[in-house]
């Protein structure tokens, strides 16, 4: 009898636990098949020559992921702590559905999209983990095709073609500080503030100094960033700002003491989005600008040191539409980026601007077969100048692994000129 009582008490712990606690499985599919093209141009330095019949075209048919909603999977789960207050966890790997991995390093399930543990109230949410930088939400929401596809949001490829060839890397992903961020500490305002929202977030650099050495400590893949918005039915307007110290070093000599040379480089991130639901159609529209700033210092003399600073600005935008029709909705967006190189104007006369710029097309339907699932089509054009200034990040791709053929910016060569890419897919969502 005793062994009874004791049994059903403690079934009864476990029924009040259960009844207090939550954990979903989540997740989506997304599967298609994608063509990729893109084309080079030789152009030329000196004598502003540009021949188009001088073309290199590359192309590329794949089946694809993620077209339209990233393949996924994800745990979350809820504990209630009594007073308002909540535990909360949040795991969620990427899917390469299109092979049967995963979307880490080395195609193994990790959960490199979302790994965080927060603790909600009255007073809002603390989020520590791996999470997205609030500069990125903006170039996601407010593009009717997100940062996903051929119609992926340009800014958001720009952003994350800088982040890539500037840094400051991760062995999870070489865009880290731009979509995502490791080692971060976020804050989000509580609910019940009318209709405004907002998050802060700082991110740990975890770098190690030398004690012999002072002034060495590197801020190198330190994060800050905030966003602040407002949302009602229909409109939805925030405002975001972000800091990414891409690098932090300082050159020691032969006995491991600083020389006094240093190198200081960061990405500065300020976009404003909107978007307005008139229930007929929806209108999205962007801003963005980022600056890429570098400051090195080197002594001359033992008078002092040599300060040089240099501010590459990368200004761009969108402006989108989504309609639904029926079961369907149409997608439009065109998107841009201008890229403008601190070194100036030219030196001769007849070199071309060391500026570039990159705007992009894109048209899609998708056709909603029910809550869950959809069949999808998108179509996008990329047009690229004066790409030899900056192939790395102003060569835009719609996908795959083709690429252009660029020789970089030298006397004369090949430059990322356009691209064109299809996606047609289904996804599906549990």
């Amino acid at each position: 009898m005793k062994k009874t009582i004791a049994a059903v008490t403690m079934l009864s712990c476990a029924g009040v636990a259960i009844a207090q606690s939550s954990v979903t499985l989540f997740g989506a599919v997304d599967a298609g098949a994608s063509y990729y093209s893109t084309t080079s141009s030789f152009y030329s330095n000196t004598t502003r020559l540009l021949l188009p019949a001088a073309e290199i075209k590359r192309s590329q048919t794949v089946l694809s992921n993620s077209g339209t909603t990233p393949s996924r999977l994800g745990f979350r789960g809820t504990e209630d702590l009594g007073g308002g207050m909540a535990a909360t966890f949040w795991m969620e790997a990427g899917l390469a559905n299109d092979s049967g991995t995963g979307a880490g390093t080395g195609g193994v399930i990790a959960f490199n999209r979302r790994s965080t543990l927060s603790l909600s109230g009255p007073f809002g949410e603390v989020r520590l983990g791996r999470d997205y930088t609030p500069t990125y939400w903006n170039d996601a929401v407010f593009s009717p095709f997100s940062t996903l596809g051929v119609g992926s949001n340009v800014v958001s490829s720009v952003g994350s073609n800088l982040q890539v060839a500037k840094g400051p890397g991760s062995a999870v992903s070489a865009t880290d500080n731009y979509m995502r961020t490791s080692n971060s500490i976020g804050y989000f305002l509580p609910r019940g503030l009318g209709n405004f929202y907002g998050q802060v977030q700082y991110a740990l650099h975890e770098n190690t100094s030398q004690s012999n050495a002072p002034g060495t400590p590197s801020a190198k893949g330190r994060f800050v960033g905030g966003r602040f918005g407002y949302l009602s039915q229909a409109l939805d307007v925030a405002l975001a700002y972000g800091e990414s110290t891409a690098a932090d070093a300082t050159t020691l000599n032969a006995a491991g003491l600083p020389t006094g040379t240093r190198l200081r480089e960061k990405i500065k991130t300020l976009n404003l989005g909107a978007s307005y639901d008139f229930g007929t159609l929806k209108l999205f529209g962007e801003l963005s600008q980022v600056c890429d700033v570098s400051v090195s210092t080197a002594p001359v003399s033992v008078l002092g040191l040599l300060t040089t600073r240099e501010v590459d600005k990368y200004k761009g935008g969108l402006l989108g539409v989504t309609v639904p029709v029926g079961a369907g909705l149409i997608k439009g967006a065109f998107s841009w980026v201008k890229f403008n190189n601190d070194l100036g104007a030219a030196a001769t006369p007849f070199a071309p601007d060391r500026d570039a710029s990159v705007r992009k097309l894109a048209i899609g339907y998708e056709y909603n077969l029910s809550k869950r699932t959809a069949l999808y089509a998108t179509v996008a054009r990329i047009r690229i100048k004066n790409g030899q200034n900056s192939p790395a990040i102003m060569g835009v791709v719609p996908g795959g692994t083709g690429g252009y053929l660029s020789t970089g910016a030298g006397t004369s060569g090949y430059a990322p000129r356009a691209a064109t890419g299809y996606d047609f897919g289904m996804r599906h969502a549990f």
